[in-house]
């Protein structure tokens, strides 16, 4: 085991008790592109703390193997990391940078819908009907999508969208291409653009997303030097607690999911009817070609 994941599950929906668990998991075959990967615990709550007390109750000799964390922008993960783990190299995946950009091109599309319109979007609305759309990478789109596109920032309404637009299309492109020098050179340039002066102060998305990745920009360059280190399984191990969570009633803490006495412990399979279920069924116990740029974008990219 060289490579662990990490990161937070939403286990109880309801204002009593622990909210979140730390998933904890070994990636290390996903990272040698050998196999599944493998849940090692959940700690209820998600802290800091908790995270450094369950590395710290681990074996010196298994500290000393691990060569690779991969987590999302939790600062607390990094800082337990880092204090029990010094000789491991943190990795911001992929995931959750594309998911900040994400995010801040939604909140730009939301903003310019309340200056427009002074209302949330409607179905009829081209700013809402596009936001799917836009979060597709632009080689993918079809033409009647790319024609679309081209038609929403016609607008000078919606430069402001279009220079958001291209980020979220860039940071896509550093992870996709085929050279990790070149997509490390990529993502090194976007995220001196973004923390650069010639930033508009209107843009304030982009402002507060060049501030984030300037904060992790050692952890997300990282991923281009350990390529497929990714918390992706970690991410897929959520969507899987969520459902067991939801189908097994009978199951009310985390724990009860590796327990010992289970017969495959530590290791979440695709969920089936749970035995307490059956019991009471049966009765028994190209990224150029998507449309002109903007002033705006001319003025920062030249």
């Amino acid at each position: 085991m060289r490579v662990i994941g990490v990161d937070e599950h939403v286990w109880r929906h309801t204002p009593y008790g622990d909210k979140y668990v730390t998933v904890i998991l070994d990636v290390t075959p996903v990272r040698d592109r050998r196999g599944p990967s493998r849940l090692l615990d959940m700690v209820p709550g998600r802290s800091k703390q908790v995270f450094k007390t369950w590395l710290a109750s681990r074996p010196d000799t298994w500290r000393e193997r691990i060569e690779i964390v991969a987590m999302d922008g939790f600062t607390g993960f990094k800082s337990a990391a880092a204090e029990e783990l010094p000789g491991a190299r943190a990795v911001m995946d992929p995931f959750h940078v594309v998911h900040l950009a994400g995010n801040a091109l939604d909140e730009c599309r939301r903003r310019i819908q309340q200056e427009l319109h002074h209302r949330r979007g409607r179905a009829t609305d081209p700013l809402y009907k596009a936001r799917r759309m836009l979060h597709t990478r632009s080689c993918l789109l079809t033409p009647r999508q790319q024609h679309q596109i081209l038609d929403l920032f016609a607008s000078d309404y919606h430069v402001a969208l279009e220079v958001t637009w291209s980020v979220y299309q860039n940071i896509i492109d550093a992870y996709r291409a085929p050279d990790t020098d070149v997509g490390k050179a990529l993502m090194q340039a976007e995220i001196n653009t973004l923390t650069s002066t010639r930033v508009p102060r209107g843009l304030t998305e982009l402002i507060t997303l060049g501030r984030t990745l300037k904060r992790r920009a050692g952890d997300i360059l990282a991923y281009f030097d350990h390529p497929h280190t990714s918390n992706g399984p970690t991410e897929a191990i959520n969507g899987r607690l969520e459902h067991l969570r939801g189908s097994a009633l009978g199951l009310a803490k985390p724990h009860q999911l590796h327990h010992p006495s289970t017969p495959r412990n530590r290791r979440i399979q695709t969920p089936t009817t749970p035995p307490i279920m059956k019991s009471r069924k049966s009765g028994h116990c190209t990224d150029d070609d998507c449309g002109a740029p903007g002033e705006l974008r001319a003025e920062l990219w030249g």
